[in-house]
């Protein structure tokens, strides 16, 4: 007990000198402009975690615990901005202070405390940290969006907000929400060459797949502007692919390879988009059925020439009779492919009802999530299967899930079984 009095008495001086010292100084700094390093260093971190969360490195919960305290450590930072007015500091005002913080503390913790608590013997409880859920997290993007769209009278719009508002709403597969948010941006900076291209980016996969039309203008305005933005001018040779003008799409990816990072995927990506560019460009308009989207966000394997095997994956998904009573006739089944390295995103993915159990499947392009993330563009990839109560396409602990290892595009007869449980 002695020793609790102590360390409070101790914590409370350092509290009074915190709130008394600046009554007592003689020069004060009224209106004092505002830091912002601690708000643009929060932007970056945000904006970190937003591409981590897109890349697949981290899932939804990490991404919203990270953001959680994000946001916490900015309203901490916001309270410094507020500029504040010097008025005078007479000693009276630093007298009450001094008196009337202890005693008021004090009153407070006899009326609302857990005196108990400062028994040795005392548990403590609500230690452990809460595992955050897909619908807290979706609810916080909501929120943010909410904030954004009602702003408090005197804040100023903030277009990296709305930026990172997008790339979160694209990172769930939220397109539509993605290009508002994106447009919002966009009006607030519109010379920002990598805000147009992410927009050009998310209208091609509302737009089935396609470059056409609004896309490509804004990849156009986004290259006047910056000239070797590296995903517009994947984008711009995908939409010059797409209207078969080979020898243009050439010119685009071969100034986008020359700015890649030298060894990565995305440049051995754009080698193989390349490669198939001219071969088309030899072959003639008709050799070119599918449209080689190169995009930066999602750096991709080019697609395989026709004489490659059918880009489809075929199988069987069963459950496993141990997880039989686990699973009931309403619960929703989603069947996915991905890359085996690289990025997380859904290549094909397909949706259906636990009731239709065990069932046939076929993963090919018509089942893409993205124009830039197809199986035609990969040789190397793994179906999952997953069952979900909830019905969210997001990962959920107590789903229950099944794997297959390495496949290598094309194969057939696979036989996949759920037979675990997502931890």
């Amino acid at each position: 007990m002695t020793t609790f009095w102590l360390l409070a008495a101790a914590m409370l001086a350092l509290a009074l000198a915190i709130i008394l010292l600046p009554l007592f100084r003689r020069h004060a700094a009224p209106n004092a402009a505002p830091p912002q390093a601690g708000l643009a260093v929060l932007r970056e971190q945000l904006a970190q975690a937003d591409a981590e969360l897109a890349a697949g490195s981290i899932d939804a919960a990490q991404h919203a615990q990270t953001r959680s305290e994000i946001e916490r450590r900015a309203l901490e930072e916001d309270t410094r901005l507020v500029p504040v007015q010097a008025a005078g500091r007479p000693v009276w005002t630093a007298v009450l202070l001094g008196l009337g913080v202890p005693l008021l503390s004090m009153g407070l913790y006899g009326f609302i405390g857990n005196t108990n608590a400062l028994q040795p013997q005392a548990e403590v409880a609500g230690a452990a940290g809460r595992d955050v859920t897909t619908e807290q997290f979706e609810e916080m993007v909501a929120q943010m969006a909410q904030r954004l769209e009602n702003p408090p009278p005197g804040q100023k719009p903030d277009p990296q907000a709305w930026e990172m508002l997008a790339r979160t709403y694209a990172a769930m597969q939220r397109f539509p929400q993605a290009d508002r948010a994106y447009a919002q941006a966009i009006a607030l900076a519109p010379a920002n060459a990598q805000l147009l291209a992410d927009r050009a980016d998310v209208l091609a996969m509302l737009q089935g797949q396609s470059a056409a039309g609004e896309p490509t203008r804004l990849v156009e305005q986004a290259l006047k502007l910056e000239p070797d933005n590296l995903k517009a001018l994947a984008l711009a040779g995908s939409a010059a692919f797409e209207r078969k003008e080979f020898a243009t799409a050439t010119r685009y990816w071969t100034r986008a390879r020359a700015l890649a990072p030298a060894g990565s995927e995305f440049a051995t990506g754009l080698d193989r988009s390349l490669e198939m560019a001219r071969t088309s460009a030899g072959a003639g308009p008709a050799a070119a059925t599918t449209p080689a989207i190169a995009s930066a966000a999602a750096p991709a394997e080019a697609p395989q020439s026709a004489a490659a095997p059918a880009a489809s994956l075929s199988g069987v998904v069963s459950l496993s009779p141990a997880l039989a009573s686990k699973v009931a006739p309403g619960d929703t089944v989603f069947i996915f492919a991905r890359a085996a390295q690289g990025p997380r995103m859904p290549l094909a993915i397909l949706k259906r009802k636990a009731s239709e159990l065990p069932i046939r499947f076929v993963l090919d392009d018509s089942t893409a999530m993205s124009p830039a993330m197809q199986l035609s563009r990969f040789t190397q990839v793994e179906v999952s299967v997953r069952v979900s109560r909830s019905g969210n396409a997001m990962p959920q602990s107590g789903d229950l899930v099944g794997q297959s290892g390495p496949l290598t595009v094309g194969a057939k007869d696979l036989a996949i079984t759920i037979n675990s449980v997502q931890p």
